[in-house]
């Protein structure tokens, strides 16, 4: 008799949440559980909640948090080349110019400033914005600028912008300034091969 209670009782909690369990007392005086009123004096077994779980749940989402922020990296709002202009043309017998740059805002802490011709750096980076720069080649250069920190790394760059040396050859500044006797082996236009040889008299007296 209370196997068959336990079995009962089994049953009725594998039937799910929607299952309704009754019980009443057979012709014999025995306790009777079923799922189904069949008797007039069947009462309704009211049932416990049971701790089934849900196979096909989703697990919960673990909450992560916010990537953290770091500093923004570092960006010049302007960087530009002042002089010479994009297309200018330099004059100088030397090839001798000077290349003055602008940054806003001004060159941070650690950074430099940089003068590229072709791709070539030339001389050292500075904190200065003015750089000389001397003997360039005759002909048409492309010239940039950089902003570059401690680490050489480059921060900030202009476009490469044309300009163009013209050079006077040694056969133009003699015509324009003719060389004197003082001038052979000074001027680089007056080599000393170049120097008229003095007349020697063979007169006694000139």
């Amino acid at each position: 008799m209370m196997r068959s209670l336990l079995l009962c009782i089994l049953l009725a909690l594998a039937c799910g949440a929607t299952a309704q369990v009754y019980t009443y007392i057979d012709a014999e005086g025995n306790r009777v559980f079923t799922d189904k009123p069949t008797s007039q004096n069947a009462e309704r077994v009211i049932l416990a909640p049971s701790n089934s779980v849900q196979l096909n749940a989703q697990p919960p989402t673990p909450r992560t948090s916010p990537p953290a922020v770091g500093k923004p990296a570092v960006h010049y709002q302007l960087l530009r080349i002042l002089l010479p202009e994009p297309d200018a043309s330099v004059h100088n017998g030397s090839g001798d110019m000077i290349v003055t740059l602008t940054s806003e805002p001004s060159l941070l802490p650690g950074h430099s400033f940089r003068v590229l011709i072709n791709g070539e750096p030339q001389g050292a980076p500075s904190r200065s914005p003015v750089f000389a720069l001397q003997h360039i080649d005759r002909g048409t250069h492309q010239l940039a600028a950089e902003i570059i920190d401690s680490a050489g790394l480059i921060v900030e760059r202009t476009p490469a912008q044309p300009f163009h040396m013209h050079r006077m050859s040694l056969a133009q500044k003699r015509k324009v300034r003719p060389c004197r006797k003082d001038d052979y082996g000074v001027r680089p236009e007056c080599p000393p091969k170049d120097k008229p040889k003095e007349k020697v008299s063979i007169l006694p007296f000139p």
